[in-house]
């Protein structure tokens, strides 16, 4: 099979490029392996949360702060200020409609009650525009009876030493009575398909208005909306005070929505989506790729003008760790990963440590090396790369569509970033 570009991988990153290049008309194939790390979503992205020594206000700016070998350094501070005003057009473009700046953190409030530095959020989602600071002086949180991925206790408590005063009201609803003879029902995406007739979303509105509350808002937790806004809009609009939705444990509704909106536009715009298989080797000739083969298509190779491999980091196997080295499975691509075990990591649980940067290196225009040189059609993307941390730094989002516009802006125009 010929297409013009063939993305390893389907998360956030391989969805952007492939979109992007899909809305220009370019004939693309995404080859995923299964679910992605978009279920894991708390339905804020981050730009840049961190430098490495102190949160960020504008990520834009921090850029300067960042190491030579950061993305966002690789591509320039300029051009990652204009493919985000573009990230967030593209969301918007398969329906999912968010608030934030490119220049100007705000703050999503996690499941623990905390907040953390943001760059876009879902609309209807609970948000702060000051760190530690909540825009409330009342809040009474919704419990589910029976729900077993809401720390709402942890939630009241971050909320309260905020400056917060905080109540809890249980609601019980019919609705949910079949699902609680079953703790694995009361999972926020089982409720959240529950909750998307317009009885069982008048019955939570009924129960929700019936709470003797002065708060100034109702923070309930994100299991509304499962495929699109609609179901969570008309809750609200129900609802008799302001009703915002916060974040909960894995699996997340606004990951779920996000990962399956991405996903229908990317097919509804005639790309190809081939799920549940992977990449497993590649043929080259000279300085480029000419074909690659899938565990399940093996006597079936895949070809085309430009390949960009967005397979991810550790978690997805991107990258793959054993008693010798860090390496890129499909490709042998060459890593920033030190020979010397002893540097992998550090004692210290918590800690900063080092194999979270490790990735996969390119040059200027986000050719992966292999063996020092650049391979020509190949470009990558996302958490595959070397030279940032997510999970210290808060860039994970932010890297994977920056770096997937960046690709594909190239492979559509020709251009070099720099």
């Amino acid at each position: 099979m010929k297409f013009d570009t063939i993305i390893m991988g389907g998360g956030l990153s391989g969805l952007t490029c492939g979109i992007a290049l899909a809305q220009r008309g370019k004939r693309v194939a995404i080859v995923a392996g299964g679910q992605n790390t978009l279920h894991f979503f708390s339905g804020s992205m981050e730009l840049l949360g961190n430098d490495g020594n102190n949160d960020v206000e504008n990520p834009i700016e921090a850029i300067a702060q960042l190491s030579d070998l950061h993305p966002y350094k690789i591509i320039g501070a300029d051009t990652v200020a204009a493919l985000a005003g573009k990230a967030k057009k593209l969301l918007a473009d398969a329906g999912i409609e968010t608030t934030g700046e490119a220049t100007h953190n705000h703050y999503r409030i996690t499941p623990m009650g905390v907040t953390k530095p943001a760059w876009l959020t879902l609309d209807g989602l609970a948000t702060a525009t000051q760190p530690g600071t909540l825009p409330w002086s009342k809040v009474c949180l919704i419990n589910l009876e029976g729900f077993i991925d809401y720390p709402i206790d942890f939630a009241a408590n971050g909320l309260s030493k905020m400056g917060a005063k905080v109540e809890i009201a249980d609601i019980t609803l019919d609705s949910l009575r079949r699902a609680r003879r079953s703790a694995t029902e009361m999972r926020p995406t089982n409720l959240a398909k529950i909750f998307t007739s317009s009885s069982s979303l008048a019955q939570l509105a009924q129960a929700i208005n019936a709470i003797d509350t002065d708060a100034d808002v109702v923070l309930m937790p994100a299991v509304v909306g499962i495929d699109n806004d609609d179901a969570s809009d008309i809750l609200r609009a129900q609802v008799q005070r302001e009703l915002l939705m916060l974040a909960t444990l894995p699996p997340a509704v606004p990951g779920v929505r996000i990962n399956a909106a991405l996903r229908h536009y990317f097919q509804m715009l005639g790309g190809r989506f081939i799920m549940g298989d992977t990449v497993t080797t590649a043929a080259t000739q000279g300085d480029a790729v000419t074909e690659v083969r899938t565990a399940k298509l093996q006597e079936m190779p895949l070809q085309a003008d430009d390949y960009v491999i967005a397979t991810g980091s550790f978690m997805s196997r991107g990258l793959v760790a054993n008693f010798e080295r860090v390496y890129e499975p499909i490709l042998d691509l060459d890593t920033n990963a030190p020979a010397d075990h002893s540097l992998w990591s550090q004692y210290g649980m918590m800690g900063d440590q080092p194999y979270m940067s490790y990735g996969v290196v390119t040059d200027a225009n986000l050719h992966p090396l292999k063996g020092g040189k650049p391979l020509a059609n190949v470009f990558a993307i996302g958490q595959l790369l070397a030279g940032h941390n997510p999970v210290v730094m808060g860039d994970g989002t932010g890297v994977s569509m920056i770096t997937a516009l960046a690709v594909a802006e190239q492979i559509i125009g020709s251009t070099h970033l720099k």
